[in-house]
């Protein structure tokens, strides 16, 4: 624990610049991408979205070239990986905005090895929590925080053959911004919210409206007629109480929201884009009801 905490302060990336500038094709696709419609982020006077802050400073495939990851940062896994904390998995992040970015802004950021923990227990394993923290600045003037934060850890060591838990579905996480749409769901109703301002609807729920800020909103009963919008098929890493192959569809609403949910009923071979589809609420077990989507019957050929 001595040696860890020694790599405390030291830089995890120095110099980096941004591959492009801050512009507005990639703040559109994001927009699209999260089904956010503020004005702000349109037209001549438009800013990116705050969340976007990490966007500006990742460097794809190809990475940032020379600079990348530092030795120290590179040292601490090392030692990590010696110590048989050889698996990784990513915690959560939090980010401060000290400015608006706004297109043409050039991107450059340096990060540093915030912390390390002490040995902490989990349900994955037993590990070390590693936070780095990314500081943003824009034609060189601080723009945001960004820190993010890991666990380094040991597996926990599986439960023997024949010994496994039984299979059960993983449930939602339920809280009071959503509560309405599982309370809905129970009923066998697929509700969306809509504000009570400007009756823009919106999916998932939300506090407040992604069109004109108002925290205001009642809701509608949706069809449950749509149509796939996207999907994937499921075929690895298996997951208890799923069967690969499966398809997860981006199922767009005849109302004009789009939603997530499994495609049931069809090989996944015949999934396709613009299929319709109509919501039914399958019971998993006592306790859980789910809306999936199934073809509507005559669609496939």
């Amino acid at each position: 624990m001595r040696e860890l905490k020694t790599y405390e302060g030291r830089p995890a990336a120095e110099a980096g610049v941004g591959k492009d500038p801050v512009n507005e094709p990639m703040i559109r696709h994001w927009c699209e991408a999260m089904g956010d419609a503020n004005p702000a982020y349109e037209g001549p006077d438009a800013v990116a979205p705050p969340t976007m802050l990490q966007a500006w400073t990742m460097g794809g495939l190809s990475g940032h070239g020379g600079a990348g990851r530092s030795a120290a940062y590179d040292a601490l896994f090392g030692l990590l990986d010696g110590a048989g904390f050889t698996s990784v998995v990513a915690t959560d992040c939090e980010q401060e905005y000290l400015r608006p970015l706004r297109p043409g802004d050039a991107i450059t950021f340096d990060a540093v090895i915030e912390s390390v923990s002490a040995q902490k227990t989990t349900k994955l394993g037993t590990g070390h929590f590693v936070t780095t923290r990314m500081d943003v600045q824009a034609n060189g003037e601080p723009a945001g925080t960004h820190r993010f934060r890991i666990l380094k850890y040991a597996p926990a060591q599986r439960r023997p053959r024949g010994k496994q838990p039984q299979r059960t579905r993983p449930r939602p996480v339920i809280n009071r911004d959503n509560a309405g749409f599982w309370a809905g769901v129970e009923q066998r109703r697929l509700l969306v919210q809509r504000c009570t301002d400007c009756a823009t609807l919106r999916f998932p729920w939300l506090p407040g409206c992604n069109g004109c800020g108002s925290e205001h909103w009642d809701t509608v009963e949706a069809s449950g007629e749509g149509t796939v919008y996207s999907y994937v098929v499921m075929h690895h890493p298996p997951f208890p109480a799923f069967d690969p192959p499966y398809a997860v569809g981006l199922v767009e609403l005849a109302e004009g929201v789009r939603m997530i949910s499994n495609v049931v009923g069809t090989p996944t071979d015949e999934v396709r884009i613009g299929m319709p589809v109509r919501v039914e609420f399958q019971q998993v077990d006592e306790e859980l009801v789910l809306p999936v989507f199934r073809a509507v019957p005559g669609s496939i050929a």
